[in-house]
């Protein structure tokens, strides 16, 4: 496709990432909206030569505009774009949110211009290390059938895959993502404050190897990758974490269990537990789970 002037509207993470890449691929960041001190360092290493504008500034001087706020300030940014004036008939308005689709966008085709859902499969640092993880990534775009190919250009300029999500579907394609990757950092800090509490004094080093094995295994192998005490039903090694963990650390108790007991459902619908060798397991995780229930 053409080469287009682009406005970020967000020199966030996410925004100032995508708009390097952006210009890397020939395109040209006129504009940028940075606010706080971090975003304007941001903007200033990611996206030289852009100028730091007001938001309305920026989407008139571009003819792509990218929306890279938080998702519940984008219906009132894109409202006031809009009622401003700043948006002009051709224009292709993007945001990155997963949760949103094109509804959002619905006031800017009041005046002509194109919606365009097209969100990173990615998590951001906001720095140039971004720009190399870019490469082969998964995009969830939403686009009016008119605009496919011109969206689908865009997520190879930024050297991404993409993948169609309806309307419909975003929540729970955004869901999926935070799920699997925001839930994840916050298991992963849980293990390793518990092996500090443990004596462990250099926890990342002991979980390195294991957790990336366990991703490897499955993403390639799916619940079959499911090991541990859960996976074989031994209620009495689970009884013992649990006593561990309400004298340590009673918080980690209730996800714990959460966890447990999803696990548990997994296997035994996989037909690696046997639901009757499962029961005393089953038992454990019940009571604790009551009991947890009466504290709170």
């Amino acid at each position: 496709m053409s080469r287009q002037n682009i406005g970020i509207i967000g020199a966030g993470r996410v925004g100032a990432v995508l708009g390097a890449a952006f210009a890397r691929s020939g395109h040209k960041v006129i504009a940028a909206v940075g606010v706080s001190a971090a975003s304007k360092s941001r903007a200033e290493l990611l996206l030289p030569g852009a100028s730091l504008l007001p938001a309305d500034k920026v989407a008139a001087a571009a003819d792509l505009v990218l929306l890279a706020v938080p998702d519940d300030a984008l219906p009132g940014l894109v409202k006031g774009l809009v009622e401003t004036g700043a948006l002009r008939r051709g224009q292709i308005v993007a945001h990155t949110s997963g949760a949103h689709g094109l509804a959002v966008l619905a006031p800017v085709t009041g005046v002509g211009a194109e919606p365009l859902a097209l969100h990173p499969a990615m998590t951001f640092t906001g720095t140039e290390a971004d720009l190399a993880r870019l490469p082969g990534i998964s995009f969830g775009v939403t686009a009016p059938d008119h605009l496919r190919e011109t969206a689908a250009a865009l997520v190879a300029d930024l050297g991404g895959v993409v993948e169609w999500i309806a309307e419909e579907r975003r929540p729970l394609y955004h869901a999926a993502l935070a799920h699997g990757a925001n839930h994840l950092v916050t298991l992963v800090n849980e293990a390793m404050d518990r092996l500090r509490d443990a004596g462990v004094h250099r926890p990342e080093q002991v979980l390195a190897p294991l957790l990336g094995a366990a991703l490897d295994n499955t993403l390639r192998l799916g619940d079959a990758a499911i090991t541990g005490p859960v996976s074989r039903g031994d209620a009495g090694t689970v009884e013992k974490h649990l006593h561990a963990l309400e004298s340590v650390a009673p918080s980690s108790v209730p996800p714990y269990l959460a966890l447990a007991r999803r696990t548990a459902d997994r296997v035994i619908a996989a037909g690696r537990l046997r639901p009757i060798d499962a029961e005393p397991l089953l038992d454990v995780l019940g009571s604790h789970s009551r009991a947890s229930e009466r504290a709170a």
